[in-house]
């Protein structure tokens, strides 16, 4: 993602725009109360200062969350601590989260929470962080470029480059026409997340880890806000997100395919399993799962200790001229991540004088250009949307559409049915024939795990990403 100052450059996506990471996160914008207890201080005081920026700029992804945390004796996480650490919380927001902290006794925590596990419960702690739709925020931004002159190209994969005469020559690949170009570039800026280290000139050394989250119907759980569940020193979450949860997440070491990242069947009993300790009661069961995701975390590498333990914090790196790597860093800092990087090249690449960048300020995009198509919550189902999402925001496959620009795919779970609809729509809207719209259902159901006819959606081990 750039920001508007970055304009004048075209920016490629070798597969959809926000295909990866970018769509398959928590959907949080926080200064993380995990990091501050490991304390990574400067880590959640940008994040923390960010998440304003953002709630700011794009409120209609962006609203303030609640969150319970109880606590246990004898855990990781006494009451204590947690009662200093929500108010610093509160105060690396520069005095201004998007909610005032406060405590909860025993019996408080109960009548919020009522069918949370009371054995050995000591109270619990409210804070404040946010609330967005990741893969939204990724298109708004997108679309806020492209009104300021960005040259914007999804399925276009870059290949190669070669520096000479103090310019990069790069060759990319449009995969919808296979067509190949060489472009001409002063600078180059690596900001691919878990494919990073992959180009050629990249200096990035990554660890990936992978977290995964289930879809659930809200009513099994009815909870009045988000709520921290734990296992050691792990966290896991629990979203409201409209008349649906949002659980997870794991975060364990990943070896396979970066373009096919699925739960597996562990870790998503691995969630269930950490919803029943807390709520009992709830008897959470495979068949209440709705849909779920699969992503990567790009950690810049450390090969000692557990994936959580890891930084989230971001590098910028310039291991050649011109060449730039970003890598690591959160959902939550990507704003502050692209002004950086801009800074960098206009100083030291461009010999240019660092331009005021005016992002924290001004809004994403006017609310008339995201009424009823942008959202923290999926848009209605109609093909109004769907038309809007083909001719202006650069959909070309159902998936596409499904999965990023709406989430229905995540939201309903009559998604497979949905989605022979969207199809009809699409083949309007796009001029396909018969066989182009077989065939993109087939792509459907092959990237999301379903099985079978429209109506089968399977949750084993090709449960969906």
């Amino acid at each position: 993602m750039l920001p508007c100052a970055a304009c004048e450059s075209p920016s490629f996506e070798q597969h959809d725009f926000a295909f990866g990471t970018s769509s398959r996160s928590s959907r949080l914008l926080h200064g993380g109360i995990r990091y501050l207890a490991q304390g990574r201080v400067k880590l959640v005081h940008e994040a923390s200062v960010e998440k304003r920026i953002i709630q700011q700029i794009a409120p209609h992804v962006a609203e303030p969350l609640a969150f319970i945390f109880p606590t246990y004796k004898g855990t990781d996480w006494p009451l204590w601590q947690l009662r200093i650490g929500v108010k610093i919380y509160d105060l690396l927001c520069s005095g201004k989260n998007l909610g005032k902290s406060s405590s909860l006794s025993q019996n408080k925590t109960l009548e919020q929470l009522p069918r949370l596990k009371s054995e050995r419960l000591t109270g619990a702690v409210r804070y404040y962080d946010g609330l967005t739709n990741d893969a939204r925020l990724v298109l708004d931004t997108l679309r806020s470029a492209s009104k300021s002159g960005a040259t914007l190209l999804n399925y276009c994969k870059f290949q190669t480059s070669t520096f000479a005469n103090e310019n990069w020559t790069c060759k990319v690949t449009d995969q919808l026409t296979n067509r190949a170009y060489d472009l001409q570039a002063r600078a180059v800026v690596n900001a691919t997340g878990p494919w990073a280290d992959g180009l050629p000139h990249s200096s990035v050394k990554l660890r990936l880890a992978k977290g995964i989250h289930i879809v659930v119907e809200r009513s099994r759980l009815p909870v009045p806000d988000a709520v921290v569940i734990t296992e050691g020193k792990r966290i896991l979450f629990v979203i409201p997100w409209g008349e649906r949860l949002i659980i997870g997440t794991t975060d364990t070491d990943y070896k396979g395919s970066l373009d096919d990242v699925r739960a597996d069947q562990s870790d998503i009993d691995y969630v269930l399993r950490t919803v029943a300790e807390f709520f009992p009661q709830v008897k959470l069961v495979q068949r209440d799962i709705i849909s779920t995701w699969a992503g990567l975390r790009p950690l810049i590498a450390d090969p000692n200790g557990k994936p959580s333990d890891i930084s989230r914090a971001h590098e910028i790196m310039n291991p050649e001229p011109g060449w730039w790597d970003v890598a690591g860093g959160k959902l939550t800092t990507y704003r502050l991540m692209a002004e950086q990087t801009v800074d960098a090249i206009l100083k030291n690449t461009l010999g240019q004088a660092i331009k005021p960048s005016h992002t924290a300020e001004e809004p994403l995009l006017p609310e008339s250009e995201t009424r009823g198509i942008s959202a923290i919550v999926p848009p209605e189902f109609n093909n109004r949307a769907v038309q809007h999402f083909c001719t202006r925001e650069w959909a070309v496959h159902l998936d596409d559409v499904m999965i990023r620009r709406t989430s229905w795919h995540y939201y309903y779970r009559d998604a497979a049915e949905k989605a022979g609809r969207v199809a009809d729509w699409m083949a309007e809207f796009l001029g396909w024939s018969a066989a182009e719209r077989d065939a993109e259902l087939k792509r459907y159901y092959a990237a999301t795990g379903i099985e079978g006819s429209p109506g089968t959606r399977q949750f084993a081990a090709k449960v969906g990403s």
